[in-house]
């Protein structure tokens, strides 16, 4: 136990054949439970865990037997940390990028009940533009700065960040047979927990890589997925949040925001064709299309306003 309280270590494994072994023998003798969820893997990961469970009474191995993603693997170890009602759970990836002795400092916000997520922010740690890989950095900043109009935590950063520790208020309030079930779990967890009002903060932590991991994601294979995934997550929370289970005029600014700058792409189409065809500037469209370009971006800009006032309390 930490502080009284029963932790459990939620760990995703596929094709950590070479890592598992390390994130077992690394974990702290405190941790109550080790749940590793084996997604389905091709090579020896389940009878390495199989076998360490045998050894350690602490490790639950699951196994899945259709690759369900990292997001899937992740849900059906708090679905278990639920049920068997721990008091918190925490997420370390299976290919030991995850530093254990890190874990106190996102475990104490949470268990002394300041917050009900932490997570890490690999972005924010001094000189962590020379310790992540470069495309990993500015690929994960653009994440980042998109998922906080998302998410409605403005105040977060290291959106995909997957070393975290989570509560059992929310262990008990998210639906976990919803949750996106592969890279955009973490983007589609802030939303769900900002629609309830969890509170989250970022804690810096170091980042590690070279420890002999290998990268299962592909940048550019997700990077249109994740897009999508973002604008659909931004109109949910809009609905779920300050409509159906309550009412802020911020959606109006962000209605009339996006109505205006729609009505702007259809102006500046007509005076690029009135310009061309007539070669001269047709002054009543080019006013119309920079008003309507000022008025929705700055409907936008107050939407955005209301929204990061509204949730700065959830830090």
């Amino acid at each position: 136990m930490y502080k009284n309280k029963k932790i459990a270590v939620v760990v995703p494994a596929y094709n950590e054949e070479l890592q598992i072994v390390k994130v077992i023998e690394t974990m702290p003798s405190w941790i109550d439970a080790i749940i590793i969820v084996d997604d389905c893997s091709t090579d020896q990961t389940y009878k390495i865990i199989t076998q360490a469970s045998k050894k350690d009474e602490r490790i639950i191995p699951l196994h899945h037997d259709i690759n369900q993603g990292v997001g899937g693997a992740i849900a059906t170890g708090y679905k278990w940390a639920r049920d068997h009602n721990f008091d918190a759970a925490v997420v370390m990836a299976g290919d030991a990028q995850m530093d254990p002795s890190d874990l106190p400092l996102l475990l104490d916000p949470v268990v002394n009940d300041e917050i009900d997520y932490a997570k890490a922010n690999r972005l924010i740690y001094p000189n962590a533009y020379s310790l992540i890989p470069k495309s990993r950095f500015w690929g994960n900043s653009i994440l980042s700065l998109f998922t906080k109009i998302a998410s409605g935590y403005w105040h977060i950063s290291d959106s995909q960040t997957g070393y975290t520790v989570i509560n059992s208020r929310a262990l008990h309030t998210i639906d976990w047979d919803q949750m996106y079930k592969r890279y955009g779990q973490p983007n589609d967890l802030l939303v769900k927990l900002n629609v309830f009002n969890f509170r989250v903060r970022d804690i810096p932590l170091k980042p590690v890589y070279n420890v002999g991991e290998t990268s299962k994601l592909k940048i550019r294979k997700v990077v249109f997925t994740l897009s999508f995934l973002l604008v659909k997550l931004f109109f949910w929370r809009l609905k779920q949040k300050y409509i159906i289970r309550d009412f802020h005029p911020l959606i109006f600014f962000y209605y009339f925001g996006f109505m205006w700058l729609f009505l702007f792409f259809g102006f500046f189409i007509r005076f690029c064709y009135l310009w061309t065809i007539n070669s001269s500037i047709p002054e009543m469209t080019l006013i119309l299309t920079l008003f309507s370009l000022a008025i929705g971006t700055q409907s936008l800009f107050f939407g955005m306003w209301f929204d990061q006032e509204n949730n700065k309390n959830l830090r």
